[in-house]
C-alpha cells in the first residue's frame, strides 16, 4: 500500500534537508608533490629574486638595486628569513595549530533520525498500515567545556607562534656562525698561503748555503718538514673555505652557485661586550621572561592548565534536548524529550589524572628551559671573557712580534741583517697573525653567542608570521 501523500512529503522534505545541509561541506582538493619540480625550484634560488628583492624592501626598509653583491649581516638574515625551509616548517606548524582553535569553538551538531516501519497484522479499517518515526537531537555543552577547549588550542596556538620566533633566531645564530667563519676561513687561507711563500724562500735560502758548504744537509730537513706542513695546512684551509661558504648557502637555504660574484661583509655583526656581574644579573632576567623557547614553553603550561579545566569540566553530563515525531495508523503524535548522560561508572577520573600529570610535566619542561637559558647565558659569557682575555694577551704578543719584524726590514735594507733573519721573523708573525685569528673568532663566536641566548630583540620580528611566498589575494571589486 502507498504511502499517504502527506507522509512522501515529510520524506522528501526531509532528503531535501539533507542535501541542502552536505552543500555546505568542503571538497578534498588534490595537491601533489612533485619532486623534480621542486628541486628545480631549489636549484634556481638567487639573491637577486625579484620576490626576495620585495621582501628585503619591506623589511628593511631601502632599496636594494639588482647591483647590490655586497651583502651585510643583518641584510642576509632577511634573506635567510625569506629561503631557510625551517621556518616554513614552523610557519606550517602555527598554522596547524591555529586550526585547533576552529576545532576547539565548534558546537556538536545536533542529529536527525529517521524511523518508518510497517505493521503486518494492522486492525480492521486501519487507514495506513504504515507508520513513520522521526526524532530530533539537539546536544547542549555545560560547565563551559568549548570555552576552555578554545583557551587550550589558543595556548597552544600560542607556543607554536614562540617556536616560529625561537626558530627565527637558531636561523640568525647559525648564520652569524657560518658568517664568521666564512670570514675567518678566507683569512685564514690567506696568512697559510704567505706562510708557504715565506717557508718556500727560507728553504730555497737555506738551500743556497748548503750548496755553498755554509751548512749541513741536516739543518735544512728541518725547514723542509715545515714547508710540508705550511702546505698541508693551506690545502686544508682551502677545503675549510670551500666548506664554510657551503654551509653558508645552507643556512641562507640557496644553492652554493647564489653566492657566486657576491661578497659577504661582518662589518655590521654586533660586537656586544663581555658584561660585568650586575649588567649580566640584569640582562639574565629580562630573558628569562621574554625568550621565544621560554615564552613558548610557558604558553604550553597555560594550554596543559586549560585542558586540565576541561577534563574536570567534562565530569558534568551534557544535556541532550529532543523532539520526535510519529505517524502511527492515521494518527499524528508528538513529543519532546530531555536526556542526559548519567555518570555511573566514571567521573573521568582517569583523563584528569592524565591531565594532572601533564600539566606537572609542562611546569617541569618549563623549569628546565629557564635552568637551560641561564647556563646558556653564564657559559656564553664566560666563554667571551676568557676568550677576550686570551685576545688582549696575543695582541701584545703580536705588536711585539710585528714590531720585531719591522726591525728586522730595516736591517736587512740596511745590509745589517740578511734576508734568512728578515723571512724567519716573518714566520713568527705570521703564526701570531694566526693565533690572534683564532682568539678573535672566538671571541666574535662567544658574543654572538651570548646575544642569541639573551635574545636581545631585533627590529620587525613580527613579519616572520607571515609567508613571504604565499601568493597575494586577490580583492574582488
Amino acid at each position: 500500500m502507498p504511502l499517504p501523500g502527506f507522509n512522501r512529503y515529510v520524506i522528501l522534505g526531509a532528503l531535501g534537508t539533507i542535501v541542502f545541509l552536505s552543500g555546505g561541506c568542503q571538497q578534498y582538493v588534490d595537491k601533489p608533490l612533485v619532486p623534480e619540480q621542486s628541486a628545480t625550484e631549489l636549484l634556481n634560488r638567487s639573491l637577486a629574486d625579484p620576490g626576495l628583492r620585495e621582501f628585503l624592501k619591506q623589511n628593511t626598509g631601502r632599496d636594494l638595486p639588482a647591483s647590490t653583491s655586497t651583502w651585510d649581516f643583518e641584510t642576509l638574515n632577511w634573506v635567510a628569513f625569506y629561503y631557510n625551509p625551517s621556518l616554513a616548517v614552523a610557519r606550517a606548524q602555527w598554522a596547524g595549530a591555529r586550526g585547533s582553535i576552529i576545532t576547539g569553538a565548534q558546537r556538536p551538531n545536533p542529529s536527525v533520525n529517521f524511523s518508518p516501519g510497517y505493521d503486518f497484522n494492522p486492525a480492521a479499517g486501519t487507514i495506513s498500515p504504515w507508520f513513520l518515526g522521526g526524532s530530533f537531537d539537539l546536544p547542549i555543552e555545560t560547565a563551559g567545556k568549548r570555552d576552555k577547549r578554545i583557551q587550550t588550542a589558543s595556548w597552544q596556538s600560542e607556543a607554536a607562534r614562540q617556536n616560529l620566533f625561537d626558530a627565527a633566531w637558531q636561523v640568525r645564530g647559525e648564520l652569524r656562525q657560518a658568517l664568521l667563519d666564512w670570514d675567518a676561513a678566507q683569512r685564514r687561507t690567506d696568512i697559510l698561503q704567505k706562510q708557504v711563500q715565506a717557508n718556500q724562500l727560507v728553504v730555497q735560502l737555506l738551500e743556497e748555503r748548503l750548496n755553498a758548504g755554509a751548512i749541513s744537509a741536516d739543518e735544512i730537513s728541518t725547514q723542509r718538514l715545515a714547508l710540508v706542513k705550511a702546505q698541508s695546512d693551506a690545502g686544508n684551509a682551502t677545503r675549510a673555505l670551500a666548506l664554510a661558504r657551503a654551509k653558508l648557502a645552507e643556512v641562507l637555504g640557496v644553492p652554493v652557485s647564489a653566492l657566486d660574484g657576491q661578497a659577504f661583509s661582518t662589518d655590521s655583526i654586533a660586537q656586544g661586550h663581555v658584561f660585568s656581574g650586575d649588567e649580566l644579573s640584569a640582562a639574565r632576567t629580562v630573558s628569562l621572561k621574554t625568550r621565544a623557547d621560554v615564552l613558548a614553553s610557558l604558553a604550553s603550561y597555560q594550554a596543559s592548565q586549560s585542558a586540565l579545566q576541561l577534563e574536570i569540566a567534562k565530569q558534568y553530563p551534557d544535556l541532550h534536548v529532543g523532539s520526535g515525531y510519529l505517524y502511527d495508523l492515521g494518527e499524528n503524535k508528538w513529543n519532546l524529550s530531555l536526556g542526559i548522560d548519567i555518570p555511573l561508572f566514571n567521573h573521568n577520573q582517569g583523563p584528569i589524572a592524565e591531565a594532572q600529570a601533564a600539566r606537572e610535566l609542562a611546569a617541569a619542561q618549563f623549569i628546565a628551559v629557564q635552568a637551560h637559558v641561564i647556563t646558556q647565558i653564564d657559559s656564553a659569557n664566560a666563554v667571551a671573557q676568557a676568550a677576550a682575555g686570551q685576545l688582549e694577551d696575543l695582541r701584545k704578543v703580536d705588536t711585539e712580534l710585528h714590531k720585531h719584524l719591522d726591525s728586522m726590514h730595516a736591517q736587512t735594507d740596511a745590509g745589517a741583517a740578511d734576508r734568512l733573519d728578515y723571512q724567519t721573523a716573518l714566520l713568527d708573525a705570521s703564526a701570531s697573525e694566526l693565533a690572534l685569528l683564532d682568539a678573535q673568532s672566538q671571541l666574535a663566536s662567544a658574543i654572538g653567542q651570548l646575544e642569541d641566548a639573551l635574545q636581545v630583540p631585533f627590529a620587525n620580528l613580527p613579519a616572520l608570521e607571515n609567508d613571504p611566498h604565499a601568493p597575494t589575494p586577490v580583492t574582488k571589486p
